[in-house]
């Protein structure tokens, strides 16, 4: 069975967030994840997962302002200073928790721009965000999101995440295979983790359509775990869905 992480932005929405760490070890998790840590400061998140024997896995680099409609910044021309910056802290926000790797989210293509021009940008802004991370021992992934609930956005299918991923070129960045957006974007969640099980770094997962946990919708989490197994996948897997109860009443797929 994978080594399965809890996403803390997603699950627990029935505790404030720095009480989902406690809840989360109490459920039997090992290990958390989130995607926006910079409302707190480094220390005060360190000493939660501390106090829960909990490790941070993943986090997001700085993705703008999603009230303003922001949904990632990396492929933003004119936001080049901002994403350099959020190397900078995400970094630091890694180091103070100890976690291994970050989350690059590209960002969205408005009316009539050149979708070129914008994969250039995010190539350009990766491969700085690579080798800023390579000198403090971190990895870079790149999520694709599907356009459903993020209309626009950029890189929508996890086939294109790895073209870009090569274009880059560094050997610190992968995939972040997120199969529940996978499903969304109609591609087969099977298929994908067969067809691209070298370049992926992480795994997430919710039910489709919804993204309730497994059971609510129409994805069969079974054999997806299965062949997570089969491929030799050593890193975590993370729920990153939204519970329809309380989440603890939430987690048969994880007591199975």
């Amino acid at each position: 069975m994978p080594r399965f992480a809890a996403n803390l932005g997603f699950l627990y929405p029935e505790h404030a967030f720095l009480d989902r760490f406690a809840a989360a070890r109490g459920d039997g998790f090992r290990a958390v994840e989130f995607a926006a840590p910079y409302p707190y400061e480094p220390a005060q998140l360190a000493e939660k997962l501390r106090a829960n024997a909990l490790e941070c896995i993943l986090m997001n680099l700085p993705m703008g302002d999603k009230s303003r409609g922001d949904f990632g910044i990396a492929c933003r021309p004119e936001r080049r200073d901002e994403f350099r910056a959020g190397i900078a802290r995400g970094i630091e926000y890694a180091k103070a928790l100890g976690c291994p790797k970050m989350n690059c989210i590209a960002g969205t293509v408005k009316e009539g721009e050149d979708r070129e021009e914008l994969r250039a940008v995010l190539v350009s802004n990766l491969r700085l965000a690579a080798r800023e991370f390579k000198k403090a021992g971190l990895d870079v992934v790149v999520e694709p999101l599907n356009t459903h609930d993020v209309p626009g956005f950029l890189v929508a299918h996890c086939a294109d995440a790895v073209e870009i991923i090569g274009a880059v070129g560094e050997d610190n960045v992968g995939l972040q295979c997120d199969l529940y957006h996978t499903a969304m974007m109609g591609d087969d969640p099977l298929a994908t983790l067969r067809a691209l099980r070298g370049s992926i770094r992480h795994i997430q997962f919710a039910d489709v359509p919804g993204r309730g946990e497994p059971g609510t919708g129409t994805l069969d989490v079974a054999p997806l775990f299965a062949e997570i197994d089969r491929m030799g996948y050593s890193g975590w897997v993370s729920a990153e869905y939204r519970p329809t109860r309380a989440t603890s009443k939430t987690l048969a797929w994880m007591k199975q």
